[in-house]
């Protein structure tokens, strides 16, 4: 069968059998879960817990998007990438995604537009990421993440289309805004 020709609901869900917690941390916890398969047998699943995120693409009054530089230590080099960030427990994702505009390329969004949401990883990872497209830009700076040392830079999406295709810009999350946006766009 193709996926073209699947039926909703031929899909059943593993069950959980038991767990083993492994690590706890600021950022992920990480269990491994014994599963029972719908036929019977049992495997296990590595599991890392993470909240919510959301991603922004800031469009200024010129029409140029705002990304960030930063360093990304897990891959050893730094990405352009769109704002985002976790969502603090109790914070909407609305709230989240104007506070990471504010902490990270000092700006609030007069308007602020839900673009649909994604897994970020979901064969082992629980992070859900909400997308949004950002306009009518106002200065409005949050104190930056002790972490994080960023520089914001401005580009084109027709530049940023060629950094996708070129392999100049390589965050999914990223990517993925970009393409989402479009359609609000024109």
């Amino acid at each position: 069968m193709t996926s073209s020709d699947a039926v909703s609901g031929e899909i059943q869900p593993e069950r959980t059998v038991g767990r083993r917690d492994v690590f706890d941390g600021r950022v992920i916890q990480l269990h491994v879960d014994e599963v029972e398969l719908p036929n019977g047998k049992r495997t296990t699943r590595e599991v890392a817990e993470h909240a919510d995120a959301v991603v922004v693409l800031p469009i200024d009054e010129s029409g140029r998007a705002l990304l960030v530089r930063q360093y990304r230590y897990p891959i050893g080099k730094d990405l352009l990438e769109a704002p985002a960030g976790g969502i603090d427990p109790g914070e909407d994702p609305d709230e989240a995604a104007q506070r990471e505009l504010q902490e990270e390329i000092g700006y609030k969004a007069g308007r602020l537009d839900g673009l649909g949401g994604f897994w970020t990883a979901p064969g082992f990872c629980t992070e859900y990421m909400y997308a949004y497209l950002a306009g009518d830009l106002s200065p409005s700076s949050l104190a930056p993440d002790e972490d994080e040392d960023i520089v914001v830079e401005r580009h084109s999406l027709d530049a940023i289309r060629e950094m996708i295709r070129d392999g100049r810009i390589v965050d999914a999350k990223t990517i993925a805004a970009y393409w989402m946006a479009l359609d609000r766009l024109g």
